[in-house]
């Protein structure tokens, strides 16, 4: 269930988000009715959750080498249990975003809203997640504020800004996980995160379908919405139509 949290700057309710995703995943969300968040160490991004430059100068100066490296020890821990739902931004499609974000030329846009966003986790009552924008800075120069574990997840490099974020966040440990306190001794290695119970009828404004496809898969996508029975709008992307001349 969504839970506001000081640490996460949210946005306006009314601000347009949109999620890029392969068909075969769309797919996947309708067949279980969720979202997947991924495991926040699995991203390409290797800095995910990570404190910046500064921040480890910092605690070579003031830790003992022995507290420095528990300390390092324990976020890394965190991570293996901190899924991430990463949504774009924009008032409009992103060909940027749908370059990025496919595997293939086959895939769907899906367009809401952060109202709707956080109004869509009422099915799953067992968690707390966490929306927020996140913020862009210098990793060299820069510091991540202190005294939040969250903290390090609401910031990346500034080479990630066009992605324009907003990230769901919830902490959950992996099925099957060992355990001792609150400490990790052992993640299964083909774990990568979590699916999180979402209506999706509450989530979803319209469906795009990627550009430049056939109308045979227009169609496929149609049928498939149709099958789920999720009463949406699917529509080509505009970056399909041609000019006016």
């Amino acid at each position: 269930m969504y839970k506001e949290h000081h640490e996460f700057e949210e946005p306006d309710d009314r601000t347009i988000i949109w999620r890029y995703v392969d068909f075969t995943k769309f797919i996947s969300y309708l067949d279980k009715n969720a979202l997947f968040f991924v495991r926040s160490d699995r991203l390409f991004d290797r800095y995910e959750g990570k404190y910046t430059e500064v921040d480890v100068k910092l605690w070579k100066e003031i830790l003992k080498p022995k507290i420095k490296m528990k300390q390092t020890e324990i976020y890394d821990e965190f991570r293996k249990i901190v899924n991430l739902s990463s949504w774009h931004m924009n008032e409009n499609e992103s060909a940027a975003m749908w370059e990025i974000c496919l595997q293939s030329n086959e895939g769907v846009a899906l367009q809401s809203t952060f109202k709707r966003l956080k109004d869509s986790f009422t099915p799953h009552k067992e968690d707390k997640i966490h929306i927020g924008k996140v913020k862009y800075i210098d990793y060299k120069n820069d510091s991540i504020p202190k005294g939040n574990i969250f903290n390090p997840f609401l910031y990346k490099r500034k080479a990630f800004v066009h992605e324009r974020e907003l990230r769901a966040v919830i902490v959950k440990f992996a099925p099957h996980e060992e355990t001792i306190g609150k400490h990790i001794l052992y993640v299964d290695p083909k774990w990568f995160g979590i699916h999180v119970k979402t209506d999706l009828n509450v989530l979803i404004d319209k469906i795009v379908v990627s550009p430049n496809v056939p109308d045979w898969f227009i169609d496929l996508v149609k049928s498939v919405v149709k099958k789920y029975e999720l009463n949406k709008k699917v529509e080509p992307s505009e970056l399909s139509k041609g000019p006016p001349y």
